[in-house]
């Protein structure tokens, strides 16, 4: 089960996916600004006697990681991210300052890294990374087969694309990653975005102008 969450003046959208066997469930990109938000979100997870034993992140850009210490402290787990993102985790008070985001310097929380192609197990969930650069250095894409589920962070948008105009971002790289990585996925998937509504694989494939 996935049960989204939307956070913070740049409207972010954060997940949390439940393994309904255990109770079980990760936290995906804790974008939590305020703290009625925060409480939301753990209200949420108490609320359905969840247990959270991941905190994932499709990427470290700020907005998405707006709640992050406050999740990975209250719920004593680290932040589990591909190891190219972690520059920007360390440079999110500095891109806060500028995008009016009040956060912390999060350089000290401590990470767990993961590498294309890994599944991570959650009780009886499985969940594969799969790395999808070119929005930004570290851009994860998370498959959650039992869901027939992608959460595509910002590399995939409903009919769009994630920007690749900031620092470190690649045009050609995010397409090619997208048509190998994530189109490839069965067609009746569905896809979670990081911002904006959802969608399905095979309306991407046939609509969405950037990927013809």
């Amino acid at each position: 089960m996935i049960k989204q969450f939307t956070f913070n003046h740049f409207e972010v959208n954060c997940y949390v996916v439940v393994d309904e066997a255990t109770c079980q469930c990760a936290i995906v990109d804790p974008a939590s600004e305020a703290s009625f938000e925060d409480a939301q979100l753990t209200q949420y997870i108490a609320d359905k006697h969840l247990v959270p034993t991941l905190v994932l992140l499709t990427h470290a850009h700020v907005d998405h990681i707006a709640g992050l210490r406050q999740v990975c402290e209250h719920y004593k787990l680290p932040v589990t991210m591909h190891a190219e993102g972690r520059k920007l985790l360390k440079q999110a008070e500095a891109y806060g300052s500028i995008m009016g985001f009040a956060v912390d310097n999060m350089g000290d929380l401590k990470v767990s890294t993961i590498e294309d192609g890994e599944v991570l197990k959650m009780g009886e969930t499985e969940i594969e990374c799969r790395y999808v650069p070119g929005h930004c250095p570290g851009s994860m894409c998370f498959v959650l087969p039992a869901d027939n589920a992608v959460l595509t962070g910002d590399a995939l948008f409903h009919f769009s694309i994630g920007r690749t105009d900031l620092p470190g971002g690649d045009y050609p790289t995010l397409i090619s990653k997208l048509k190998e990585r994530v189109l490839t996925l069965p067609d009746e998937y569905t896809v979670f975005p990081g911002h904006g509504i959802a969608s399905r694989i095979d309306k991407e494939k046939k609509y969405n102008s950037f990927l013809q």
